[in-house]
């Protein structure tokens, strides 16, 4: 027989070894699943429940009630059912905090034999916490770590007070603010990591916003201010996606105030100033009720700074609207329900066919099969009130704009068979070379005053009016006619001189399709001197516009 060769007894003592250390660690294995069931049958981790509150209570400066604990070996600690954590008695008796389980983890060997407890991390499942606000704007977390006179537990060591990491899986968070509906954020997530009341600590949060969206926040936080937890300083990345503005309960929803908002930017509070920059994109924006969503987005760079105390900030900006820039400038107040601003926004050469696609958001649009074509836009205007019901107000001057698909000589009827427009060019365009106007933009429609519009085909169009939430126009005008032989034409007709304010007329219809008429009355009242000779102004008017005596 054969002995074993070298080689071989070495592989055969290799393969008892191995099998000796799987048969070892499969026995330390079993020793402590053993161990661990045997903690969680029979020790009782309820002796502990009164020091866990308290630790709790100091860490957070309230009062902490908890149902059953027992060891959850697995998770490295002990599991809690139904926490609680109080309000500020000034805000609610209702808790601050309720969830129905808690995993605490702590150092199990220095609680088993020493009977001392270490947290080392708190993660609660599907938690609901209440935030309030009171009229004033003081919140009920500005107590939060001990340093309210309002604070239940009242112990004086918060400030030593350390944790690991506490984590939030899957809460929901309930924001009332005095005189607002409720808002809920759902799918709460925060994970804060080497949480301390007297150093800096990191922390991530993301949550589901009312009407769809998500928020998330991605930073740093503390020391946690000793008077007011409100006033900790904080800086942080800031990512909003999706968000609808008409559900978030900020603004009335029968504003007519919409959009669907996307923004990336920075926060950073030194406890009273927060500061505020970055890229915010809206789409589908709607200013007014009666509008109808712009068909291109607006995208807002912006900076701003904002005191907590008085409640107020300020704010700059670009506003971009395709090619068009905007700057943006003005300042703010949180005090009244909703916000409210004060602002002035400005803007030179715009493109005039990229801000087209805007119009329909402040309840205008062209002519049905009328575009810009060219030319500019410049405005300054006066963005005030709340965000709810905003007046946006100031003069507006248009220089070359040709719009494409509208004639203005075919829609003044039969003054285009009469004088000099009977030989102007025929084109299915117009081209305005000025237009200057005052507009007042708010939640009961637009008023615009002091029209001044320079045609060349035309002459001069004058007047003023309105244009209601539905679009409907009611315009009163007058034109004075660029050429002589028209003005000639008239005055045989009328045996009176063109009046030197122009030939009255009005715009009724909408702006999708606007209807150019006669106004008699104005006509006569301008134009006569007897009965006889209003009859002439009346007749001949009516024949101008195309219609017929009765």
């Amino acid at each position: 027989m054969e002995s074993p060769t070298p080689s071989n007894a070495l592989k055969s003592d290799k393969n008892a070894t191995k099998k000796k250390l799987l048969m070892a660690g499969a026995a330390a294995v079993g020793l402590l699943v053993v161990l661990a069931l045997g903690l969680a049958l029979f020790f009782d981790a309820n002796q502990f429940r009164s020091q866990l509150e308290q630790t709790m209570g100091e860490a957070l400066g309230r009062k902490v009630t908890m149902g059953s604990i027992r060891v959850a070996p697995f998770s490295g600690g002990v599991a809690v059912k139904d926490l609680a954590v109080a309000d500020d008695a000034a805000f609610s008796a209702e808790p601050f905090v309720t969830t129905k389980d808690v995993t605490v983890g702590v150092d199990l060997l220095p609680l088993i034999f020493l009977r001392s407890l270490r947290v080392q991390a708190i993660r609660l499942e599907n938690p609901q916490v209440v935030l309030l606000r009171s009229a004033s704007g003081a919140w009920n977390f500005s107590g939060l770590g001990g340093a309210a006179s309002t604070s239940s537990t009242g112990f004086g060591t918060a400030m030593s007070v350390s944790v690991n990491k506490i984590t939030i899986d899957s809460g929901r968070i309930l924001v009332r603010i005095a005189g607002r509906k409720e808002r809920v954020y759902e799918n709460v997530n925060l994970e804060v990591e080497n949480l301390s009341l007297t150093s800096q600590f990191p922390f991530r949060v993301s949550a589901a916003a009312p009407g769809g969206g998500t928020v998330t926040l991605d930073g740093q936080a503390g020391p946690i201010d000793a008077s007011d937890a409100a006033n900790t300083p904080f800086q942080a990345t800031v990512e909003i996606a999706h968000v609808d503005v008409k559900s978030t309960g900020f603004i009335d929803p029968a504003s007519g105030l919409s959009a669907v908002v996307d923004f990336k930017g920075s926060l950073v509070s030194d406890g009273p100033q927060l500061i505020s920059k970055g890229k915010a994109r809206a789409t589908v924006v709607q200013l007014v009720a009666g509008g109808m969503p712009a068909h291109v987005p607006i995208e807002i760079d912006y900076e701003s700074k904002y005191s907590r105390k008085p409640r107020t900030g300020v704010v700059k900006g670009d506003v971009h609207i395709g090619g068009a820039v905007a700057h943006l400038t003005g300042d703010y107040s949180t005090a009244a329900d909703p916000l409210t601003v004060r602002m002035k926004l400005a803007g030179e050469k715009m493109p005039a066919p990229d801000l087209e696609a805007a119009l329909p958001a402040i309840g205008m649009r062209l002519p049905s099969g009328a575009s810009f074509e060219r030319g500019t836009i410049n405005e300054n205007l006066a963005v005030n009130g709340p965000v709810d019901r905003l007046v946006i107000a100031g003069p507006v001057h248009v220089a070359n704009v040709l719009v494409e698909g509208f004639d203005v000589v075919g829609k003044l009827g039969a003054l285009s068979s009469l004088g000099g427009l009977s030989g102007a060019p025929k084109s299915r365009d117009t081209l305005i070379q000025a237009l200057d106007v005052t507009l007042r933009v708010s939640p009961d429609g637009t008023q615009a005053t002091n029209v001044n519009v320079v045609i060349p085909t035309i002459g001069i169009l004058t007047g003023s009016g309105t244009i209601s939430t539905r679009g409907d126009m009611d315009f009163a005008m007058r034109a004075k006619l660029a050429d002589s032989r028209f003005v000639a034409e008239v005055s045989r007709i009328l045996s009176l001189r063109q009046p030197a304010a122009g030939i009255p007329f009005r715009i009724v219809g909408t702006t999708a399709d606007p209807v150019f008429v006669p106004d008699v009355g104005r006509a006569a009242g301008d134009l006569i001197a007897s009965p006889n000779a209003a009859q002439k102004a009346v007749d001949a008017l009516g024949g101008l516009f195309g219609v017929k005596k009765q």
